[in-house]
């Protein structure tokens, strides 16, 4: 199955970085990123799907409780995909707020940017 640039970048937001359970983030990662995927954040980079997943389980026992929402949607042009999310305590206002912009090749993200425009 291919994924479109639409699905990859809900699914980097919605089901990697929401989803408690470590096998299941796992099995997500292994779908939606190329095996060395790049991940840059504003303090750091992390290179491979392990990295990767190390940082998500991180960010997720860093905020328990805290989820990721859309701040719109998804905007994509050839293998670019863009979205803004919010990202705070479930069922209260955003404690943080930016962006993720992707690189996408042959169905999986490859190079995954994330900007943050809010933050404590």
């Amino acid at each position: 199955m291919t994924s479109t640039v639409a699905d990859l970048m809900r699914r980097n937001l919605l089901d990697v970085f929401n989803e408690p359970d470590t096998g299941r983030r796992n099995a997500i990662i292994a779908e939606t990123y190329a095996e060395d995927v790049v991940w840059h954040e504003p303090d750091r980079v992390n290179r491979g799907r392990e990295a990767f997943a190390e940082r998500a389980a991180e960010l997720l026992a860093q905020t328990p409780g805290w989820v990721f929402q859309p701040a719109g949607p998804v905007s994509a042009l050839d293998d670019l995909g863009h979205l803004g999310f919010r990202y705070g305590p479930a069922g209260e206002p955003p404690v943080v707020t930016g962006m993720d912009i992707a690189h996408c090749k042959d169905g999986v993200i490859v190079e995954l940017y994330t900007l943050l425009t809010e933050a404590p």
